[in-house]
């Protein structure tokens, strides 16, 4: 593409090198960090202006919103939250700017919390929700304008009326409700002025809150003396007796666990028994119906297993595995099917094989497996629930590359699967795609796993003509696994390739496979990204020419990394919510908490792993680096915009390139849920601006709904 009118915004260099345990830190848009000043505010009006004269001549720009808006329509639905007969349960429709909250079952289905009929103008998200065990009351939790700061209230199911809060400092709470309705556990940060300056996103504690008092008359029953990091989770048992409670520090995999018999102390001050602590490992327990402890643990197995102990002996030395370890699957749910009319309880136990879901059926008293559930193609599943009082049901959403969201049930008694629920637009035409799972291999010869995404048939034989998208996240414990998506759909309609890797970092493997990505191995998460990046080029799928590279938050450090270690790779860059200066990440918003994830700064060894692959620290003058767009979001409370801003400085002054450097700055959305409308906006862009970088043609019509998925390799 030819150089911008007008050229960039003038953005002045600091002449500011640190020495940080040794090492010379140059840092010459540090000024960018503070939003407030006049000078940051007219380089962003300035930027702005920049990427309004380059949007508004970008062809495919428009028909790239209208089809993912178009392909958005199907909607959404969610997995029930059963209460003896009713049903709660959150889906979108074909319309809708966000998910409704809806109850069912003693009558016609209800409304209890649309979004938009509380702010019409689309900004408030509903976070999170909590029937009470009788379905009488629901704790739910609204924030606005993506800052994530969620108030709680309590509403009446049967009259729709708030009857408690709002509650403020509840952002990531679990809400765990005691028998009855009358009270409940959660967690809430303590007030501003109550901790160090600076340190108001952490200091959590966890309360018991008598619904229909004050706040601040909770009773403080956890949280005290530990790290200002540490999150907290809560839950209690169907019958009230025991309640669970879990700490971990920042992001760390692992944590420490406690268990509580309320029926021999204060629900007010529990008598907490250690359960699992000082150990390397996470544990997800509970105490199910016939009085045993579950525990899904990775504790001595990175895959995940299931074990089974007794409540008043709950350390791991009781522990007796029920469902163990497979060797290629990575555990990620299960479900009590106990019911009185079912002559073998079971478990129905989710595994993912490679990022790929399967569902199993293993008898609930020896493990032994049972059966194999058929699932409607090569896809995701994403939870498994049940009825809280048992029975012979259990449901688990499902979707893929092509599968809008639904929602199965498996009947034990029969031993079928059907669909209970689908999203309600699923009639939208959507393209037709093939989905091919490959295995390539790393810089260090680990085979890494992904999925290529083309038009059916494909291009055969393959010569690179074709624009691709290169997408990963890597990091976080968080796998790439199979899902619908409007933007994917898009982009291989209008003849377009998308390849999703599993890169390290991610749970694509287990436990181990997050670790190999983290800390010290970071640069392994990179070195995956580069080498699905030369098997693409290698396989003929895609050229450097027509290769593009994409990812948010973490994702949008591994799209920095790529830019900057391997320029030549790649035609243009959608760098999206990203972290970008690892040196003075932990500074700002929550940051601090992922230092388990990436190293602190602090520590002259740490710093030496950030220093070696910080995007910011990595531009060098004079160097062709690809088109990239920076895809920021100013009421981002967990990565601040800062990032985008200093590290889009810093390439429009290096690049000797004349392909574009831009910013995208969007105000009053946050680093998550957002508008259907906002989604497809923003879609619309980063999707044009790629076709446009890399040479992509036009959309193409849309045609019925068909995928095809493979594995290679």
């Amino acid at each position: 593409m030819a150089p911008l009118p007008g050229g960039y915004p003038a953005a002045r260099r600091l002449d500011l090198i640190e020495d940080l345990h040794g090492y010379p830190v140059a840092d010459p848009y540090r000024w960018l960090e503070d939003p407030e000043s006049a000078e940051t505010r007219q380089w962003l009006t300035d930027e702005e202006e920049t990427w309004a004269r380059y949007r508004d001549g970008l062809p495919g720009r428009e028909a790239f919103t209208a089809r993912v808006r178009e392909l958005l329509r199907v909607g959404s639905v969610g997995l029930p939250a059963w209460r003896g007969p009713l049903q709660f349960y959150p889906r979108r429709d074909p319309d809708q700017e966000h998910a409704v909250l809806y109850v069912a079952g003693d009558g016609p289905e209800r409304v209890l919390i649309d979004p938009v009929a509380i702010d019409p103008a689309g900004r408030t998200t509903l976070d999170a929700w909590s029937p009470d065990k009788e379905g009488r009351l629901l704790a739910y939790q609204l924030s606005h304008g993506g800052d994530e700061e969620a108030l709680l209230r309590v509403m009446d199911v049967a009259t729709g009326k708030v009857v408690d809060g709002p509650i403020d400092r509840c952002r990531y709470s679990g809400v765990a409700w005691l028998p009855g309705g009358k009270a409940f556990y959660y967690t809430r940060r303590l007030a501003p002025e109550a901790v160090p300056a600076g340190e108001s996103q952490y200091h959590r504690r966890v309360y018991l809150h008598v619904v229909g008092t004050p706040a601040e008359a909770d009773t403080e029953v956890f949280g005290a003396g530990r790290d200002k990091m540490t999150y907290y989770g809560v839950s209690v048992s169907r019958d009230g007796r025991w309640l669970i409670l879990s700490a971990s520090v920042g992001t760390a995999p692992r944590e420490d666990v406690w268990i509580a018999d309320l029926t021999a102390s204060d629900p007010a001050a529990p008598a907490f028994v250690p359960l699992m602590t000082g150990l390397d490992a996470q544990a997800s327990p509970r105490v199910g119906r016939d009085g045993r402890l579950y525990v899904f643990t990775d504790l001595d197995a990175p895959r995940g297993r299931i074990c089974v102990a007794d409540p008043a002996a709950p350390g791991p030395e009781g522990w007796r595995d029920l469902v163990g370890e497979d060797p290629s699957a990575v555990l990620s749910g299960y479900a009590i099917l106990d019911g009185d009319d079912l002559s073998r309880p079971v478990l129905v136990v989710s595994r993912a094989r490679h990022a790929v879901s399967e569902v199993n059926v293993h008898d609930l008293a020896s493990g032994e497996l049972v059966s194999a559930l058929e699932l409607p193609g090569i896809g995701t599943v994403g939870g498994v629930a049940e009825r809280p009082e048992g029975g012979h049901e259990a449901w688990f959403g499902y979707t893929d590359f092509a599968t809008p969201p639904m929602v199965l049930r498996y009947d034990a008694t029969a031993g079928s699967v059907g669909t209970w629920a689908t999203s309600p637009g699923t009639t939208v035409s959507a393209p037709a795609v093939t989905a091919s799972q490959v295995t390539y291999h790393s810089a260090d010869g680990t085979p890494v796993r992904m999925v290529i995404i083309e038009p059916a048939g494909g291009a055969s034989p393959r010569s690179g003509e074709r624009s691709c998208i290169l997408y990963g996240y890597g990091g976080f414990d968080i796998s790439m696994t199979p899902a619908y998506s409007a933007s994917i759909l898009a982009w291989v309609e209008a003849g377009g390739v998308y390849a999703v890797a599993g890169l390290r970092g991610g749970n694509e493997e287990g436990e181990e496979w997050h670790r190999a990505g983290m800390l010290g191995r970071k640069q392994n998460v990179f070195d995956d990204f580069h080498a699905a990046a030369e098997y693409l080029i290698a396989e003929g799928i895609a050229t450097p020419a027509r290769l593009a590279v994409w990812g948010g938050s973490n994702g949008g450090l591994l799209v920095g990394a790529a830019v900057t270690q391997r320029p030549e790779l790649f035609a243009a860059a959608v760098c999206s919510a990203p972290l970008l200066d690892m040196v003075r990440y932990e500074r700002f918003k929550i940051g601090e908490t992922w230092n388990v994830e990436y190293g602190s700064a602090a520590k002259p060894e740490e710093l030496g792993w950030l220093l070696g692959y910080s995007p910011y620290h990595r531009v060098r003058d004079g160097v062709a680096y690809p088109a990239v767009l920076f895809t920021v979001f100013t009421n981002d409370t967990r990565v601040d915009p800062l990032h985008g801003y200093k590290m889009c400085a810093a390439l429009q002054h290096a690049t000797a390139s004349a392909r574009p450097v831009l910013l995208r700055a969007e105000g009053e959305v946050g680093h998550s849920q957002r508008a259907v409308s906002l989604s497809a906006a923003l879609s619309g862009d980063c999707l044009a601006f790629v076709a446009h970088e890399t040479g992509l043609g036009g959309l193409r019509g849309s045609s019925p709904r068909e995928v095809t998925v493979t594995r290679r390799g």
